[in-house]
């Protein structure tokens, strides 16, 4: 099994940045826009920038609608926001673990490893796969077939888990099963048996 991180496994909460946001006068949601666009994040998932360069990009992107100053502030709540870890997610793939390969496949900065730890799942899986590290990022087929070499199977035994229809589409077009992700009952099941932390 092939599974992404963020917004399956780990969720940010930011609750401050939409705080800051409102009282910038800028709509919520207005800093992660900029800072998820392709120019502005993909340079730091390729860990080719580091977070510090990747608030200054943010600073950038914002310019004009609000000053340098309010800028920093956003950039850096969104890039320190914190995270949780889905106990409910985290107890199913323990589940499959036990059972198959477990790889983490995410498009993620160079302090992957130190999140990992800080979640208190750095056992998680068998093996993870960083876009920061590999230097791919999800869509690219490449960093798929990375992962099923990880996980010593052929592409067309992968089951691959993530939240964004891109990545599961690309991954289908490898000959993956994918699942898009929208809850922890999406994983409940894709092998033919439940996968229920009671049954943990």
């Amino acid at each position: 099994m092939l599974c992404d991180l963020d917004n399956v496994i780990r969720f940010y909460d930011t609750t401050h940045l939409a705080s800051l946001e409102r009282a910038a006068g800028l709509p919520e949601g207005a800093t992660e826009e900029v800072a998820y666009a392709p120019e502005t994040d993909l340079p730091l998932l390729l860990g080719r920038i580091s977070p510090d360069e990747w608030v200054e990009a943010i600073v950038s992107g914002l310019a004009g609608r609000v000053d340098e100053v309010r800028a920093r502030e956003l950039g850096r709540a969104l890039a320190r926001a914190p995270f949780r870890a889905d106990e409910e997610v985290v107890a199913v793939l323990r589940r499959v673990r036990a059972r198959v390969p477990l790889v983490l496949v995410t498009n993620a900065t160079l302090q992957l490893e130190d999140d990992l730890a800080a979640l208190g799942i750095g056992d998680l899986a068998d093996h993870v796969v960083s876009s920061a590290v590999e230097g791919v990022a999800k869509p690219d087929p490449e960093i798929y077939r990375i992962a099923a070499a990880r996980a010593g199977v052929p592409l067309d035994r992968c089951l691959f888990v993530d939240d964004r229809q891109e990545n599961v589409d690309a991954a289908v077009a490898l000959g993956m099963k994918g699942v898009l992700f929208r809850e922890p009952a999406d994983l409940h099941g894709p092998f033919g048996f439940a996968l229920t932390p009671a049954d943990a």
